[in-house]
């Protein structure tokens, strides 16, 4: 992988871990994540100004990643409701990666060496092998699996729109800031109804952590695409989800939580599986 991918995508790692980790310490996740993708939202305009409009084969593809955004944020959510973050975050970011895998091949004709599918699937079990860090137990039923999987479903699926999408934009920035324009508009309706009147008590409250998760989504999300235009998506993605690794040495070295032998085969894993993926050219 080329070192500018690889800069920018750990880059984009560091900062959805951050923005994760402040999220973390609500207790209203709906009105957290639908303030968060409506800050950046504002944001997003000045993306415009660097490029012209995206082509029109682009746009079908950013509508549907629209659409496969705002069921993630709807899925994580109700992941998070009936296990805890710490299960549901890597299984649903671990599982991503192998499937972007599948839908790059299937839907854009990419075709991994055996050493770059090798590293993928490295990096994707010792993400999930978090889980077993944290004890996992199936005390949500099946409800715990099924919707860190569903969620990670998604993010494989927006991914693959999102690259296929942004290549044929011919305008990356444009077509990020149409993106990141776009896809709050339905979770922010939702939050609206069912959150009348707690806006600006949760603002009170939470404003400043927020508005540092809005500049770190918008930064994390707009590089991730960008870097999609660049590179083959399951490599992309995969240290794109090195992520959860941040977020655990976050955990650690800022929230005072154990890191544990467990998580240290975990991240060594992970580390494994990058180096195996760039040895794959």
């Amino acid at each position: 992988m080329d070192p500018l991918v690889i800069s920018l995508v750990l880059a984009s790692a560091v900062m959805h871990a951050v923005w994760n980790a402040l999220i973390k310490m609500g207790d209203d996740r709906l009105m957290a994540m639908a303030l968060i993708m409506g800050g950046t939202t504002l944001l997003a305009p000045v993306l415009l100004l660097f490029g012209p409009p995206p082509a029109p084969a682009s746009w079908k593809f950013l509508a549907l990643s629209v659409l496969l955004n705002n069921a993630y944020f709807f899925l994580l959510i109700e992941a998070y409701r009936h296990g805890d973050l710490s299960h549901a975050y890597p299984l649903a970011r671990g599982s991503a990666p192998i499937l972007v895998a599948v839908g790059s091949v299937l839907f854009a004709g990419e075709h991994l060496t055996v050493t770059e599918l090798s590293g993928v699937i490295i990096v994707s079990v010792g993400i999930m092998s978090l889980v077993a860090a944290s004890g996992f137990r199936l005390q949500g039923g099946w409800r715990a699996l099924f919707y860190p999987l569903a969620t990670g479903a998604m993010i494989a699926s927006y991914t693959v729109s999102d690259a296929i999408g942004v290549r044929l934009s011919g305008s990356p920035l444009a077509y990020i800031g149409w993106m990141l324009m776009l896809f709050a508009i339905p979770i922010v309706t939702v939050t609206v109804i069912l959150r009348r009147g707690r806006l600006l008590t949760f603002l009170r409250a939470q404003g400043k952590t927020a508005a540092g998760a809005v500049l770190l989504n918008f930064g994390s999300y707009g590089i991730a695409i960008f870097a999609l235009s660049l590179g083959a998506m399951a490599p992309v993605s995969a240290l794109r989800e090195t992520s959860v690794i941040f977020a655990a040495l976050i955990g650690t070295l800022v929230l005072k939580e154990p890191f544990g032998r467990a998580r240290i085969v975990a991240a060594c894993t992970v580390a494994a599986g990058v180096v195996v993926m760039n040895l794959g050219r």
